[in-house]
Protein backbone atom coordinates (compact mmCIF):
# COMPACT_ATOMS: atom_id res chain seq x y z
CA UNK A 1 0.00 0.00 0.00
CA UNK A 2 1.29 3.53 -0.93
CA UNK A 3 0.50 5.05 2.52
CA UNK A 4 2.47 2.81 4.50
CA UNK A 5 5.42 4.47 6.56
CA UNK A 6 8.92 2.41 6.00
CA UNK A 7 11.32 2.45 8.41
CA UNK A 8 13.84 -0.27 9.55
CA UNK A 9 13.73 -2.29 13.62
CA UNK A 10 17.08 -4.00 14.16
CA UNK A 11 17.79 -3.13 10.77
CA UNK A 12 14.97 -5.30 10.00
CA UNK A 13 12.52 -3.36 7.16
CA UNK A 14 8.90 -2.80 8.35
CA UNK A 15 6.26 -1.21 6.73
CA UNK A 16 2.82 0.16 9.01
CA UNK A 17 -0.19 2.30 8.50
CA UNK A 18 0.32 5.96 9.61
CA UNK A 19 -0.30 5.99 13.48
CA UNK A 20 1.11 2.67 14.34
CA UNK A 21 3.90 2.83 17.26
CA UNK A 22 6.98 1.69 17.48
CA UNK A 23 6.15 -1.19 20.42
CA UNK A 24 3.39 -2.21 17.94
CA UNK A 25 5.87 -1.80 14.77
CA UNK A 26 8.47 -3.88 16.63
CA UNK A 27 6.03 -7.13 17.29
CA UNK A 28 5.31 -6.77 13.45
CA UNK A 29 8.57 -7.96 12.80
CA UNK A 30 8.54 -10.39 16.18
CA UNK A 31 11.04 -8.16 18.18
CA UNK A 32 9.69 -7.71 21.69
CA UNK A 33 10.19 -4.93 23.75
CA UNK A 34 9.55 -5.14 27.50
CA UNK A 35 6.27 -2.78 29.10
CA UNK A 36 4.81 -2.53 32.60
CA UNK A 37 2.24 0.70 32.05
CA UNK A 38 1.30 0.02 28.62
CA UNK A 39 -1.66 -1.86 27.99
CA UNK A 40 -3.47 -2.28 24.93
CA UNK A 41 -6.96 -1.28 26.32
CA UNK A 42 -5.55 1.90 27.00
CA UNK A 43 -3.91 4.92 25.85
CA UNK A 44 -0.43 4.83 26.00
CA UNK A 45 1.16 7.44 28.50
CA UNK A 46 4.68 5.70 29.01
CA UNK A 47 5.12 6.03 32.96
CA UNK A 48 7.66 3.63 33.62
CA UNK A 49 9.86 4.10 31.16
CA UNK A 50 11.38 0.24 30.22
CA UNK A 51 9.92 0.98 26.49
CA UNK A 52 12.99 3.22 25.75
CA UNK A 53 14.88 2.73 22.69
CA UNK A 54 16.92 4.36 20.08
CA UNK A 55 16.63 6.41 16.67
CA UNK A 56 19.47 7.29 14.79
CA UNK A 57 18.74 10.63 14.02
CA UNK A 58 17.36 11.53 17.75
CA UNK A 59 20.04 12.92 20.80
CA UNK A 60 17.26 11.19 23.03
CA UNK A 61 16.00 7.99 23.59
CA UNK A 62 12.10 7.83 22.61
CA UNK A 63 9.52 5.48 24.79
CA UNK A 64 7.93 2.79 22.30
CA UNK A 65 4.73 3.08 23.79
CA UNK A 66 3.92 6.39 22.50
CA UNK A 67 5.86 7.21 19.98
CA UNK A 68 4.31 6.49 16.04
CA UNK A 69 6.57 5.77 13.73
CA UNK A 70 7.82 8.02 11.00
CA UNK A 71 8.96 7.81 7.75
CA UNK A 72 12.47 6.72 7.44
CA UNK A 73 13.24 5.93 11.15
CA UNK A 74 16.04 3.61 12.18
CA UNK A 75 14.90 2.23 15.90
CA UNK A 76 17.09 -0.18 17.93
CA UNK A 77 15.83 -1.84 20.38
CA UNK A 78 18.04 -3.56 22.56
CA UNK A 79 22.12 -2.21 22.92
CA UNK A 80 24.05 -2.46 26.16
CA UNK A 81 22.88 1.10 27.04
CA UNK A 82 19.44 0.33 26.48
CA UNK A 83 19.64 -2.96 28.64
CA UNK A 84 20.97 -0.98 31.54
CA UNK A 85 18.56 1.80 31.68
CA UNK A 86 15.70 -1.05 31.20
CA UNK A 87 17.79 -2.80 34.60
CA UNK A 88 18.25 0.24 36.42
CA UNK A 89 14.51 1.55 36.08
CA UNK A 90 13.72 -2.18 37.09
CA UNK A 91 16.05 -2.08 40.16
CA UNK A 92 14.34 1.45 40.90
CA UNK A 93 11.04 -0.05 40.80
CA UNK A 94 11.65 -2.77 42.66
CA UNK A 95 13.43 -0.91 45.67
CA UNK A 96 9.66 0.08 46.42
CA UNK A 97 7.96 -3.15 46.08
CA UNK A 98 7.86 -5.34 48.79
CA UNK A 99 9.53 -8.36 48.57
CA UNK A 100 7.33 -10.70 49.31
CA UNK A 101 6.50 -12.80 46.22
CA UNK A 102 5.41 -15.99 47.87
CA UNK A 103 2.76 -14.53 49.64
CA UNK A 104 1.01 -12.19 46.43
CA UNK A 105 -1.66 -13.47 44.94
CA UNK A 106 0.08 -12.87 41.34
CA UNK A 107 2.97 -14.81 42.94
CA UNK A 108 3.77 -16.86 38.98
CA UNK A 109 1.26 -14.87 37.04
CA UNK A 110 3.01 -11.19 37.47
CA UNK A 111 4.49 -8.98 34.88
CA UNK A 112 6.76 -7.23 36.98
CA UNK A 113 8.18 -10.79 38.56
CA UNK A 114 8.20 -11.65 35.00
CA UNK A 115 10.44 -8.77 33.15
CA UNK A 116 12.77 -9.14 36.81
CA UNK A 117 13.25 -12.86 35.79
CA UNK A 118 13.89 -12.79 32.26
CA UNK A 119 16.30 -9.57 33.11
CA UNK A 120 18.32 -11.84 35.63
CA UNK A 121 17.92 -9.50 38.70
CA UNK A 122 19.37 -11.05 41.31
CA UNK A 123 20.19 -7.97 43.89
CA UNK A 124 18.69 -4.85 44.10
CA UNK A 125 21.39 -2.18 44.16
CA UNK A 126 19.31 0.45 45.97
CA UNK A 127 17.92 0.93 49.84
CA UNK A 128 14.83 -0.47 50.59
CA UNK A 129 11.87 2.57 50.55
CA UNK A 130 8.57 0.66 50.66
CA UNK A 131 5.94 2.66 52.12
CA UNK A 132 3.84 0.89 55.36
CA UNK A 133 0.04 2.09 53.66
CA UNK A 134 -3.11 0.23 54.52
CA UNK A 135 -4.85 -2.51 52.81
CA UNK A 136 -8.16 -1.71 51.72
CA UNK A 137 -10.85 -4.75 51.94
CA UNK A 138 -13.71 -2.05 52.35
CA UNK A 139 -15.73 -3.65 49.40
CA UNK A 140 -15.28 -7.18 49.88
CA UNK A 141 -15.32 -7.22 45.98
CA UNK A 142 -11.62 -6.13 45.24
CA UNK A 143 -8.65 -5.27 47.55
CA UNK A 144 -6.67 -2.32 47.18
CA UNK A 145 -3.07 -3.07 48.75
CA UNK A 146 -1.03 0.64 47.68
CA UNK A 147 2.59 -1.04 49.23
CA UNK A 148 2.23 -3.10 45.98
CA UNK A 149 1.48 -0.32 43.93
CA UNK A 150 4.19 0.02 40.95
CA UNK A 151 2.77 3.22 40.13
CA UNK A 152 2.13 2.35 36.62
CA UNK A 153 -1.92 3.85 36.67
CA UNK A 154 -3.10 1.04 34.52
CA UNK A 155 -5.86 0.88 37.15
CA UNK A 156 -6.48 5.13 37.14
CA UNK A 157 -6.84 5.08 33.41
CA UNK A 158 -9.56 1.87 33.43
CA UNK A 159 -11.68 3.34 35.96
CA UNK A 160 -11.16 6.50 34.79
CA UNK A 161 -11.22 6.55 30.75
CA UNK A 162 -12.61 2.89 29.87
CA UNK A 163 -15.38 2.75 33.06
CA UNK A 164 -16.09 6.36 33.59
CA UNK A 165 -15.95 5.97 37.24
CA UNK A 166 -13.45 7.96 38.86
CA UNK A 167 -12.99 6.17 41.74
CA UNK A 168 -9.31 5.82 41.86
CA UNK A 169 -6.11 8.39 40.99
CA UNK A 170 -3.10 9.48 42.16
CA UNK A 171 -2.40 10.97 45.32
CA UNK A 172 0.42 12.55 47.03
CA UNK A 173 3.52 13.82 44.88
CA UNK A 174 7.17 11.89 44.30
CA UNK A 175 8.13 9.01 46.05
CA UNK A 176 5.18 9.92 48.21
CA UNK A 177 2.40 9.15 45.26
CA UNK A 178 0.32 6.42 45.48
CA UNK A 179 -2.77 5.23 43.94
CA UNK A 180 -6.09 5.78 46.03
CA UNK A 181 -9.63 6.43 46.30
CA UNK A 182 -10.42 10.28 45.27
CA UNK A 183 -10.41 12.08 48.15
CA UNK A 184 -8.58 9.62 50.00
CA UNK A 185 -11.69 7.67 51.34
CA UNK A 186 -11.85 3.92 51.52
CA UNK A 187 -13.13 2.23 48.26
CA UNK A 188 -16.37 1.08 49.38
CA UNK A 189 -17.65 4.95 50.43
CA UNK A 190 -15.81 5.93 47.26
CA UNK A 191 -18.01 5.98 43.77
CA UNK A 192 -16.42 2.39 43.39
CA UNK A 193 -18.89 0.14 41.26
CA UNK A 194 -17.19 -3.22 42.07
CA UNK A 195 -16.37 -4.18 38.35
CA UNK A 196 -12.73 -5.26 38.97
CA UNK A 197 -11.46 -3.81 35.45
CA UNK A 198 -8.70 -2.44 37.89
CA UNK A 199 -7.39 -5.87 39.59
CA UNK A 200 -7.94 -7.22 35.64
CA UNK A 201 -5.72 -4.56 34.41
CA UNK A 202 -2.91 -4.43 37.20
CA UNK A 203 0.39 -5.85 36.13
CA UNK A 204 1.04 -6.72 40.04
CA UNK A 205 -0.63 -8.01 42.58
CA UNK A 206 -1.73 -4.09 44.51
CA UNK A 207 -5.43 -4.74 43.27
CA UNK A 208 -6.96 -8.08 43.31
CA UNK A 209 -10.22 -10.14 44.04
CA UNK A 210 -11.31 -10.38 47.25
CA UNK A 211 -10.43 -14.28 48.37
CA UNK A 212 -13.37 -16.21 49.97
CA UNK A 213 -12.05 -19.63 49.00
CA UNK A 214 -11.33 -20.61 52.81
CA UNK A 215 -14.54 -19.77 53.76
CA UNK A 216 -15.54 -22.70 51.06
CA UNK A 217 -12.99 -25.31 52.17
CA UNK A 218 -14.55 -24.63 55.49
CA UNK A 219 -18.23 -25.18 54.38
CA UNK A 220 -16.85 -28.47 52.26
CA UNK A 221 -15.08 -29.90 54.90
CA UNK A 222 -18.48 -29.53 57.35
CA UNK A 223 -20.67 -32.82 57.25
CA UNK A 224 -23.37 -30.62 58.00
CA UNK A 225 -23.50 -28.68 55.33
CA UNK A 226 -24.94 -29.66 52.34
CA UNK A 227 -22.67 -27.61 49.46
CA UNK A 228 -24.31 -26.86 45.68
CA UNK A 229 -22.42 -24.76 43.19
CA UNK A 230 -23.02 -23.25 39.80
CA UNK A 231 -20.88 -21.42 37.05
CA UNK A 232 -21.72 -18.56 35.06
CA UNK A 233 -21.50 -18.98 31.03
CA UNK A 234 -18.32 -17.08 30.84
CA UNK A 235 -16.57 -19.50 33.55
CA UNK A 236 -16.54 -22.27 31.26
CA UNK A 237 -14.30 -20.43 28.16
CA UNK A 238 -11.47 -19.07 30.35
CA UNK A 239 -10.86 -20.96 33.30
CA UNK A 240 -8.65 -23.10 30.98
CA UNK A 241 -5.98 -20.38 30.29
CA UNK A 242 -5.39 -20.81 33.94
CA UNK A 243 -4.18 -24.31 32.90
CA UNK A 244 -2.51 -23.57 29.68
CA UNK A 245 -5.00 -23.93 26.99
CA UNK A 246 -6.21 -21.04 24.58
CA UNK A 247 -8.43 -18.50 25.80
CA UNK A 248 -12.49 -19.84 24.27
CA UNK A 249 -11.75 -23.48 24.65
CA UNK A 250 -14.78 -25.08 26.32
CA UNK A 251 -14.07 -26.72 29.22
CA UNK A 252 -18.22 -27.17 30.60
CA UNK A 253 -17.97 -30.66 31.38
CA UNK A 254 -14.40 -30.49 33.24
CA UNK A 255 -15.69 -27.63 35.20
CA UNK A 256 -18.57 -29.71 36.54
CA UNK A 257 -16.50 -32.68 36.89
CA UNK A 258 -13.60 -30.47 38.81
CA UNK A 259 -16.21 -28.82 41.12
CA UNK A 260 -17.88 -32.91 42.04
CA UNK A 261 -14.30 -33.92 42.67
CA UNK A 262 -13.74 -30.94 45.65
CA UNK A 263 -16.91 -32.36 47.77
CA UNK A 264 -19.81 -30.22 46.12
CA UNK A 265 -22.77 -32.63 46.40
CA UNK A 266 -25.18 -31.23 43.21
CA UNK A 267 -23.60 -28.99 40.30
CA UNK A 268 -26.02 -26.60 38.97
CA UNK A 269 -25.37 -23.87 35.63
CA UNK A 270 -26.20 -20.10 35.94
CA UNK A 271 -27.45 -21.22 32.31
CA UNK A 272 -30.63 -21.95 33.57
CA UNK A 273 -30.96 -19.48 35.63
CA UNK A 274 -30.69 -17.25 32.76
CA UNK A 275 -33.52 -18.92 30.63
CA UNK A 276 -35.14 -18.02 33.83
CA UNK A 277 -34.32 -14.12 33.93
CA UNK A 278 -35.51 -14.12 29.95
CA UNK A 279 -38.84 -15.67 30.74
CA UNK A 280 -39.05 -12.81 33.44
CA UNK A 281 -37.40 -10.44 31.30
CA UNK A 282 -39.02 -11.08 27.71
CA UNK A 283 -42.62 -11.15 29.47
CA UNK A 284 -41.52 -7.58 31.42
CA UNK A 285 -40.47 -6.09 28.26
CA UNK A 286 -43.74 -7.57 26.08
CA UNK A 287 -46.02 -5.76 28.97
CA UNK A 288 -44.06 -2.76 28.69
CA UNK A 289 -43.71 -2.61 24.64
CA UNK A 290 -46.95 -3.87 23.43
CA UNK A 291 -49.29 -3.41 26.67
CA UNK A 292 -47.41 -0.08 27.92
CA UNK A 293 -47.65 -1.23 31.38
CA UNK A 294 -44.58 0.94 32.19
CA UNK A 295 -42.10 3.41 30.89
CA UNK A 296 -39.49 2.43 28.14
CA UNK A 297 -36.63 1.87 26.88
CA UNK A 298 -36.62 -1.36 29.68
CA UNK A 299 -32.81 -1.53 30.61
CA UNK A 300 -31.76 -5.12 31.21
CA UNK A 301 -30.56 -5.24 35.15
CA UNK A 302 -28.38 -8.75 34.97
CA UNK A 303 -25.23 -6.87 35.46
CA UNK A 304 -24.16 -5.79 39.64
CA UNK A 305 -21.68 -2.70 39.05
CA UNK A 306 -23.96 -1.62 36.06
CA UNK A 307 -27.31 -1.51 38.65
CA UNK A 308 -24.81 0.07 41.32
CA UNK A 309 -23.37 2.92 38.68
CA UNK A 310 -27.39 3.18 38.12
CA UNK A 311 -28.06 3.48 41.45
CA UNK A 312 -25.48 6.37 42.45
CA UNK A 313 -25.29 8.36 38.77
CA UNK A 314 -28.15 7.67 36.96
CA UNK A 315 -30.96 7.65 39.48
CA UNK A 316 -33.58 8.88 36.97
CA UNK A 317 -33.08 5.60 35.25
CA UNK A 318 -34.55 3.28 37.62
CA UNK A 319 -38.26 3.04 36.96
CA UNK A 320 -36.58 2.01 33.01
CA UNK A 321 -34.65 -0.91 34.78
CA UNK A 322 -35.92 -4.45 34.61
CA UNK A 323 -36.97 -5.63 38.10
CA UNK A 324 -35.77 -9.28 36.86
CA UNK A 325 -32.65 -10.37 39.11
CA UNK A 326 -29.37 -11.76 37.85
CA UNK A 327 -29.19 -15.05 36.60
CA UNK A 328 -26.86 -16.21 39.92
CA UNK A 329 -29.10 -14.67 41.96
CA UNK A 330 -32.24 -16.20 40.68
CA UNK A 331 -30.80 -20.18 41.01
CA UNK A 332 -29.82 -19.29 44.83
CA UNK A 333 -32.71 -18.68 44.93
CA UNK A 334 -34.32 -21.84 43.41
CA UNK A 335 -31.88 -23.79 45.13
CA UNK A 336 -33.12 -22.96 48.71
CA UNK A 337 -36.39 -23.10 47.58
CA UNK A 338 -37.65 -25.52 44.72
CA UNK A 339 -34.20 -27.85 44.60
CA UNK A 340 -34.46 -28.17 48.49
CA UNK A 341 -38.38 -28.75 48.31
CA UNK A 342 -38.08 -31.69 45.59
CA UNK A 343 -35.02 -32.98 47.40
CA UNK A 344 -36.44 -32.60 51.37
CA UNK A 345 -33.19 -30.83 51.99
CA UNK A 346 -33.79 -27.96 55.05
CA UNK A 347 -32.48 -25.13 53.04
CA UNK A 348 -30.55 -23.76 56.23
CA UNK A 349 -28.15 -26.30 55.63
CA UNK A 350 -27.57 -25.35 51.81
CA UNK A 351 -24.38 -23.28 50.88
CA UNK A 352 -24.56 -22.17 47.45
CA UNK A 353 -20.79 -21.30 45.66
CA UNK A 354 -21.89 -18.79 42.52
CA UNK A 355 -18.84 -19.11 40.59
CA UNK A 356 -18.60 -15.99 38.74
CA UNK A 357 -16.68 -13.85 36.39
CA UNK A 358 -17.37 -11.15 38.21
CA UNK A 359 -15.95 -9.29 41.24
CA UNK A 360 -19.31 -7.26 42.00
CA UNK A 361 -20.74 -10.42 42.19
CA UNK A 362 -19.46 -10.53 45.48
CA UNK A 363 -20.88 -7.28 46.62
CA UNK A 364 -24.58 -8.59 44.87
CA UNK A 365 -25.39 -11.20 47.32
CA UNK A 366 -25.77 -9.01 50.33
CA UNK A 367 -26.92 -5.68 48.60
CA UNK A 368 -30.54 -5.71 49.29
CA UNK A 369 -32.97 -7.96 51.74
CA UNK A 370 -34.63 -9.05 48.27
CA UNK A 371 -30.98 -11.09 48.17
CA UNK A 372 -32.69 -13.40 51.06
CA UNK A 373 -35.96 -14.01 49.57
CA UNK A 374 -35.58 -17.65 50.52
CA UNK A 375 -35.98 -16.83 53.81
CA UNK A 376 -31.84 -17.57 53.45
CA UNK A 377 -29.01 -15.72 52.10
CA UNK A 378 -29.76 -17.15 48.55
CA UNK A 379 -25.79 -16.96 47.49
CA UNK A 380 -23.43 -18.00 50.38
CA UNK A 381 -20.33 -16.81 48.77
CA UNK A 382 -19.18 -16.32 45.60
CA UNK A 383 -15.76 -17.34 43.81
CA UNK A 384 -13.98 -15.56 41.14
CA UNK A 385 -12.76 -17.95 38.11
CA UNK A 386 -9.31 -17.29 39.52
CA UNK A 387 -10.41 -18.42 42.78
CA UNK A 388 -11.83 -21.80 41.18
CA UNK A 389 -8.84 -22.28 39.44
CA UNK A 390 -6.49 -22.33 42.46
CA UNK A 391 -8.74 -24.73 44.13
CA UNK A 392 -8.55 -27.27 41.72
CA UNK A 393 -5.34 -27.07 41.35
CA UNK A 394 -4.34 -27.09 45.05
CA UNK A 395 -6.75 -30.08 45.29
CA UNK A 396 -3.99 -31.90 43.05
CA UNK A 397 -7.13 -32.39 40.15
CA UNK A 398 -5.80 -32.85 36.48
CA UNK A 399 -8.27 -30.59 35.04
CA UNK A 400 -7.71 -30.53 31.92
CA UNK A 401 -7.75 -34.68 31.63
CA UNK A 402 -10.96 -35.24 33.41
CA UNK A 403 -13.79 -36.74 31.97
CA UNK A 404 -16.65 -33.93 31.27
CA UNK A 405 -18.79 -34.46 34.12
CA UNK A 406 -23.22 -33.32 34.03
CA UNK A 407 -25.20 -30.62 35.88
CA UNK A 408 -27.70 -31.71 38.02
CA UNK A 409 -30.89 -31.46 35.77
CA UNK A 410 -33.47 -29.83 37.29
CA UNK A 411 -31.39 -26.61 37.30
CA UNK A 412 -29.12 -27.48 34.60
CA UNK A 413 -30.56 -28.20 31.55
CA UNK A 414 -29.91 -25.08 29.71
CA UNK A 415 -30.57 -23.77 26.08
CA UNK A 416 -27.86 -21.49 23.63
CA UNK A 417 -30.10 -18.48 24.73
CA UNK A 418 -28.78 -19.00 28.33
CA UNK A 419 -25.12 -19.78 27.32
CA UNK A 420 -24.86 -16.45 25.23
CA UNK A 421 -25.61 -14.15 28.36
CA UNK A 422 -22.22 -14.57 28.64
CA UNK A 423 -20.92 -12.14 25.97
CA UNK A 424 -22.26 -8.62 25.17
CA UNK A 425 -25.48 -8.60 23.10
CA UNK A 426 -25.88 -12.19 24.37
CA UNK A 427 -28.82 -10.67 27.04
CA UNK A 428 -30.30 -8.68 24.19
CA UNK A 429 -30.38 -11.80 21.52
CA UNK A 430 -31.56 -14.36 23.96
CA UNK A 431 -34.18 -11.88 25.32
CA UNK A 432 -35.38 -11.38 21.48
CA UNK A 433 -35.31 -14.68 20.42
CA UNK A 434 -38.10 -15.27 23.04
CA UNK A 435 -40.02 -11.90 23.14
CA UNK A 436 -40.54 -12.55 19.31
CA UNK A 437 -42.17 -15.90 20.20
CA UNK A 438 -44.53 -14.36 23.34
CA UNK A 439 -45.60 -11.56 21.01
CA UNK A 440 -45.96 -13.71 17.52
CA UNK A 441 -46.86 -17.06 18.84
CA UNK A 442 -43.84 -18.68 16.80
CA UNK A 443 -40.27 -18.58 16.93
CA UNK A 444 -37.76 -17.04 14.79
CA UNK A 445 -36.99 -18.78 11.38
CA UNK A 446 -33.19 -17.84 12.52
CA UNK A 447 -32.38 -17.26 15.56
CA UNK A 448 -28.85 -16.16 15.52
CA UNK A 449 -29.18 -12.57 15.69
CA UNK A 450 -25.99 -10.83 14.33
CA UNK A 451 -26.63 -7.28 14.75
CA UNK A 452 -26.52 -7.22 18.38
CA UNK A 453 -22.85 -9.01 18.37
CA UNK A 454 -19.58 -7.42 18.10
CA UNK A 455 -17.18 -5.08 19.96
CA UNK A 456 -18.18 -2.03 18.98
CA UNK A 457 -19.05 0.02 22.12
CA UNK A 458 -22.32 1.07 21.44
CA UNK A 459 -24.21 -1.21 18.82
CA UNK A 460 -27.95 -0.30 17.45
CA UNK A 461 -30.16 -1.94 16.03
CA UNK A 462 -33.98 -2.56 14.67
CA UNK A 463 -35.35 -5.76 14.73
CA UNK A 464 -38.81 -6.18 12.97
CA UNK A 465 -41.03 -8.32 15.06
CA UNK A 466 -43.85 -9.38 12.49
CA UNK A 467 -44.33 -5.57 10.71
CA UNK A 468 -43.30 -3.95 14.22
CA UNK A 469 -40.01 -2.25 14.79
CA UNK A 470 -38.03 -2.65 17.71
CA UNK A 471 -35.46 0.05 18.29
CA UNK A 472 -32.89 -1.72 20.84
CA UNK A 473 -29.37 -0.42 21.65
CA UNK A 474 -26.32 -2.52 23.42
CA UNK A 475 -23.43 -0.70 25.30
CA UNK A 476 -20.71 -2.44 27.16
CA UNK A 477 -17.59 -0.93 28.91
CA UNK A 478 -19.45 1.43 31.69
CA UNK A 479 -17.67 4.43 29.64
CA UNK A 480 -19.83 3.87 26.65
CA UNK A 481 -22.90 4.18 28.48
CA UNK A 482 -23.14 7.49 29.31
CA UNK A 483 -24.46 8.86 25.83
CA UNK A 484 -26.53 5.75 25.90
CA UNK A 485 -28.55 7.45 28.76
CA UNK A 486 -27.75 10.97 27.42
CA UNK A 487 -29.61 10.08 24.18
CA UNK A 488 -32.79 9.30 26.19
CA UNK A 489 -32.48 11.74 28.62
CA UNK A 490 -32.58 14.37 25.04
CA UNK A 491 -35.84 12.58 24.02
CA UNK A 492 -37.51 12.92 27.48
CA UNK A 493 -36.53 16.71 27.68
CA UNK A 494 -37.67 17.29 23.58
CA UNK A 495 -41.10 15.30 24.76
CA UNK A 496 -39.99 13.00 21.75
CA UNK A 497 -40.82 9.27 22.12
CA UNK A 498 -37.49 7.37 23.07
CA UNK A 499 -35.30 6.03 20.67
CA UNK A 500 -35.01 2.91 21.86
CA UNK A 501 -37.44 0.59 23.46
CA UNK A 502 -34.46 -1.60 24.75
CA UNK A 503 -31.12 -1.82 26.00
CA UNK A 504 -28.75 -4.00 27.20
CA UNK A 505 -25.71 -2.83 29.43
CA UNK A 506 -22.72 -4.70 30.45
CA UNK A 507 -19.90 -2.79 32.98
CA UNK A 508 -17.06 -4.65 31.48
CA UNK A 509 -15.40 -4.54 27.84
CA UNK A 510 -17.00 -7.81 26.29
CA UNK A 511 -19.07 -8.25 28.66
CA UNK A 512 -19.09 -11.11 31.43
CA UNK A 513 -15.89 -13.13 29.02
CA UNK A 514 -13.86 -9.43 29.82
CA UNK A 515 -15.24 -9.63 33.82
CA UNK A 516 -13.36 -8.63 36.72
CA UNK A 517 -13.06 -12.20 37.81
CA UNK A 518 -11.53 -13.57 34.81
CA UNK A 519 -7.87 -14.57 34.38
CA UNK A 520 -5.33 -11.80 33.61
CA UNK A 521 -4.34 -10.64 30.78
CA UNK A 522 -7.43 -9.63 28.62
CA UNK A 523 -6.79 -7.99 25.41
CA UNK A 524 -9.38 -7.60 22.54
CA UNK A 525 -8.25 -10.59 20.43
CA UNK A 526 -8.68 -13.22 23.84
CA UNK A 527 -12.27 -11.34 24.69
CA UNK A 528 -13.18 -12.31 20.72
CA UNK A 529 -11.41 -15.75 21.46
CA UNK A 530 -13.99 -16.46 24.62
CA UNK A 531 -16.62 -14.62 22.80
CA UNK A 532 -16.84 -17.59 19.94
CA UNK A 533 -16.53 -20.18 22.82
CA UNK A 534 -19.71 -18.71 24.05
CA UNK A 535 -21.75 -18.55 20.62
CA UNK A 536 -19.90 -21.97 19.95
CA UNK A 537 -21.66 -23.39 23.02
CA UNK A 538 -24.86 -21.36 22.22
CA UNK A 539 -24.85 -23.33 18.27
CA UNK A 540 -24.08 -27.33 19.93
CA UNK A 541 -27.28 -26.97 22.10
CA UNK A 542 -30.52 -28.72 20.92
CA UNK A 543 -32.56 -26.29 21.82
CA UNK A 544 -31.96 -22.28 21.18
CA UNK A 545 -34.30 -20.66 22.58
CA UNK A 546 -34.89 -20.21 26.54
CA UNK A 547 -39.21 -21.38 26.32
CA UNK A 548 -38.21 -24.22 24.82
CA UNK A 549 -36.29 -25.56 27.90
CA UNK A 550 -38.20 -28.23 28.91
CA UNK A 551 -36.93 -28.03 32.84
CA UNK A 552 -37.59 -24.49 32.62
CA UNK A 553 -41.13 -25.10 31.38
CA UNK A 554 -41.13 -28.01 34.56
CA UNK A 555 -40.05 -25.55 37.19
CA UNK A 556 -43.14 -22.80 35.96
CA UNK A 557 -46.10 -25.42 35.70
CA UNK A 558 -44.74 -26.93 39.07
CA UNK A 559 -43.61 -24.27 41.27
CA UNK A 560 -43.32 -20.88 39.82
CA UNK A 561 -46.82 -20.36 38.32
CA UNK A 562 -47.46 -17.65 35.91
CA UNK A 563 -44.23 -15.38 34.85
CA UNK A 564 -44.46 -12.14 36.51
CA UNK A 565 -46.93 -13.86 39.24
CA UNK A 566 -46.57 -13.46 42.19
CA UNK A 567 -44.40 -15.71 43.16
CA UNK A 568 -42.16 -15.12 40.79
CA UNK A 569 -42.18 -11.43 41.75
CA UNK A 570 -41.44 -12.67 45.32
CA UNK A 571 -38.53 -15.04 44.53
CA UNK A 572 -37.23 -13.55 41.34
CA UNK A 573 -37.43 -9.88 41.22
CA UNK A 574 -36.28 -6.85 43.19
CA UNK A 575 -36.28 -3.34 43.72
CA UNK A 576 -33.39 -0.12 43.30
CA UNK A 577 -32.60 2.61 44.86
CA UNK A 578 -30.91 6.13 44.99
CA UNK A 579 -27.44 6.06 46.65
CA UNK A 580 -24.98 8.68 46.77
CA UNK A 581 -21.75 8.42 44.36
CA UNK A 582 -19.71 8.66 47.60
CA UNK A 583 -21.17 7.25 50.74
CA UNK A 584 -20.27 9.75 53.18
Amino acid sequence: MDNLIQLTINDIPVAVPPGTTILEAARAVQVRIPTLCYHPDLLAWAACGICVVREARSPKLLRACCTEAAPGMQITTHDPEIVKIRQTVLELILSTHPNDCLQCPRNGNCELQKIAADFGIRDVPFESRVMPLPRDESTKSVVLNPEKCIKCGRCALVCQQMQGVWALEFLGRGERTRIAPAADVTLEESPCIKCGQCSAHCPVGAIYEYDEVPKVWDALKDPKKYCVAQIAPAVRVAIGEAFGKAPGTLLTGQTYAALRRLGFRAVFDTNFAADVTIIEEASEFVERFARHTGPLPLITSCCPAWTDYMEKRAPDFIDNFSSAKSPHEMLGVLAKTYYAEKLGIDPRDIVMVSVMPCTAKKYEITRSEEMSASGHQDIDVVLTTRELARMIKVAGIDFLNLPPGEADSILGTYSGAGTIFGATGGVMEAALRTAYNFVTGEDLRDVNLRQVRGMEGVREAEIDIRGTKVRIAVAHQMGNVEQVLEAIRADRKAGREPRYHFIEVMACRGGCIGGGGQPQGATDEVRKARTAGIYTDDERCAVRCSHRNPDLIKLYADFLGQPLGEKAHRLLHNHYHKKKAYAR
